[in-house]
């Protein structure tokens, strides 16, 4: 099961785009952290880590149910954890 929905991409895009950053240049992958071996209604889990591929950076953030982890990346740039790669115009 994918825990990050379209609209978060979309989101993630638009932060992106808004920095002026290209989107090739990020990578997501998600890794799902849910207990399915509960027989509770559970909340979806899991982790995400963002690598930009010209600096190799990383940053992992939560993800799942009620979590808002656009929005930490997008600080997360506002710090200058990721931006313009030096070879990058």
């Amino acid at each position: 099961m994918k825990l990050i929905e379209q609209d978060e991409k979309d989101d993630f895009q638009r932060v992106l785009k808004r920095f002026k950053l290209s989107v090739e240049d990020f990578e997501l992958a998600e890794t799902d952290t849910t207990d399915s071996k509960t027989d509770e209604i559970f909340a979806l889990t899991g982790f995400v880590v963002i690598t930009q591929r010209s600096t190799n950076l990383k940053a992992q953030y939560p993800i799942g149910d009620g979590t808002r982890w656009v929005e930490e990346f997008e600080r997360d740039i506002e710090r200058k954890l990721f931006g313009r790669s030096w070879t990058q115009s």
